[in-house]
């Protein structure tokens, strides 16, 4: 696909931008009247009173309180017409736990308006640890990544990748947590990429001689570190678009196969390298694409409250040996993009996976997962919409889910190919909803019928409240567009459990279904799968 630039963003409207303010500080916001009751409430009540924002509409704002402090919040309410605000207060929401929070209130009373008071419920502020969770999250590191590429700082700079030596011992956590810390106190981003494989950025403005001394002198904290790589991020000879494909399947293959697997696929010669070797490679997998080397699986998406099948995610395996003995589903997909072949396997699939809906499962609902790249090409748009309306009777059978794997530039065009979609009678679902920030973004560019929560907040979620809150947040915030909510990776009870109570509709992962062929009738539960020692590729 040819390089695009991007259309300037339409400005902020006072109300998003206030908006936006306002959830920086808060969980939660209420707006009451005179007599105290609720009229307005949106944010995560779910998550910390157990019942949706709406379900509070016309109750009074006080039953937000825990009784024991109800006094003391009635009295300062009193005084809000007189002091016009409530400076932030500790008092104890009306849950089991009691839990603490920051309340605060305005008095607003505007001209030909009735008063009101709004009030913003805040958790108490949490304790910062010397190195925070941005420095070893993956998903931080690439987007530095391609922000860089991008053009987003003034100088690119360069990555090194660090695989740690598979015949010793797994380092302990301690060493690695050490290392970490050491590169995050230099001004670093080191990220874990995948066990054992390590990812380093310097600070803007050092190139590969500033990085090749950085990972000299941390070299030491890892003694069991195997050869360490440097990839350029200024590739004056590639489009931002090119590069930024290249480096995601640079990033696939060195989590798989590390610095040995980097050499086989091309990238000695850095980035550009890889992209003026990869032709031989281009022609095998579009050989590969156009006499359908590939199969579909089909995972059950479920609803939470009565575990009935809603739907099936068709998922794309390369038949073995296409991309050599240890090609994975996720560089069939990586590498098609960094060639650009993104368009051709998208209608490859959609076309595989209509079949088997029309000739085998007419009953069933398949989403079928289109690119970022695919979805903004006027071109594919034109191929997608003819097979729609040669076959009208498919769209009820079918959904999209737009995945994040390439950002979207031309969000008009975008737009005009999920309308079209959903014109037809085609639901459109956002994927991995919270990975990335562009997904934020598409939430407000586009309209869509599901957002998919990545599957790490849901991982997360059980263990910290702050991720609890995150995932209610997003659940509030897809409904407030009219989208229902889709979690990725429940893999436990305890996980099913939890997301519904979050107010998550349905669910997606080994304890409702493991990927497989797509049953020819339709579907009311399926068994909960068992991991067997494997790990789902969720895309």
């Amino acid at each position: 696909m040819p390089d695009s630039s991007s259309t300037a963003p339409r400005p902020l409207s006072d109300r998003e931008r206030f908006l936006g303010f306002a959830f920086a500080a808060a969980d939660m916001l209420a707006e009451a009247d005179a007599a105290g009751r609720i009229g307005f409430a949106t944010g995560a009540f779910r998550l910390h009173l157990g019942r949706s924002a709406e379900a509070f509409l016309g109750l009074p704002v006080a039953e937000l309180i825990a009784p024991e402090d109800r006094g003391a919040f009635e009295l300062a309410r009193a005084a809000l017409p007189v002091r016009g605000r409530m400076p932030p207060t500790v008092l104890r929401l009306a849950d089991a736990r009691r839990t603490p929070f920051m309340v605060s209130a305005l008095h607003l009373a505007l001209p030909g308006q009735p008063p009101r008071d709004c009030l913003s419920f805040a958790p108490m502020p949490e304790e910062v640890t010397l190195r925070s969770k941005a420095v070893t999250d993956p998903a931080c590191l690439h987007r530095m990544l391609e922000e860089r590429i991008r053009g987003r700082t003034k100088e690119a700079g360069a990555l090194g990748l660090i695989a740690l030596d598979e015949t010793a011992r797994r380092p302990g956590e301690a060493a690695l947590n050490e290392f970490l810390d050491a590169a995050g106190a230099g001004g670093c981003v080191a990220a874990e990429i995948a066990p054992g494989r390590l990812g380093l950025l310097p600070p803007p403005g050092q190139g590969l001689e500033e990085l090749r001394d950085i990972l000299q002198r941390l070299a030491t904290r890892l003694p069991e570190a195997g050869e360490a790589r440097t990839i350029p991020l200024d590739t004056p000879g590639l489009t931002p678009v090119q590069a930024v494909r290249a480096l995601r399947h640079c990033l696939s293959v060195f989590a798989r196969d590390g610095a040995k697997g980097l050499s086989e696929a091309g990238f000695d010669g850095g980035l550009d390298g890889f992209v003026s070797a990869v032709g031989q490679r281009s022609l095998m997998l579009a050989r590969a694409i156009e006499h359908g080397q590939f199969y579909l699986l089909y995972q059950p998406i479920q609803a939470l409250v009565d575990r009935r099948t809603h739907h099936f995610e068709a998922l794309c395996r390369p038949l073995k040996g296409v991309l050599g003995e240890s090609g994975s589903p996720a560089e069939f997909v990586t590498l098609a993009e960094a060639v650009g072949l993104t368009e051709k396997l998208d209608i490859a699939v959609f076309d595989a996976a209509s079949a088997e809906v029309e000739t085998k499962a007419p009953s069933q609902r398949v989403a079928v997962n289109l690119s970022g790249l695919s979805v903004q090409s006027p071109a594919f748009r034109e191929r997608l919409f003819s097979r729609l309306d040669r076959k009208p009777s498919l769209a009820p059978r079918l959904m999209v889910e737009l995945t994040e794997s390439a950002e979207i530039e031309q969000e008009e065009e975008a737009a005009a190919t999920l309308e079209g979609l959903r014109a037809r009678g085609v639901p459109v679902c956002l994927d991995d909803f919270g990975a990335g920030a562009a997904a934020f973004r598409y939430l407000r560019a586009y309209r869509v019928d599901y957002v998919k929560v990545d599957g790490a907040f849901v991982t997360a979620a059980l263990e910290h409240e702050r991720d609890r809150r995150f995932v209610a947040s997003m659940v509030d915030l897809s409904r407030a567009v009219g989208a229902e909510v889709i979690a990725e990776r429940i893999e436990t009870a305890a996980h099913a459990a939890l997301m519904h109570e979050l107010g998550v509709a349905y669910g997606q992962g080994w304890h409702l279904g493991r990927p497989g062929p797509l049953p020819r009738r339709e579907a009311t539960a399926v068994a909960p799968g068992k991991r067997r020692g494997m790990r789902e590729s969720w895309g």
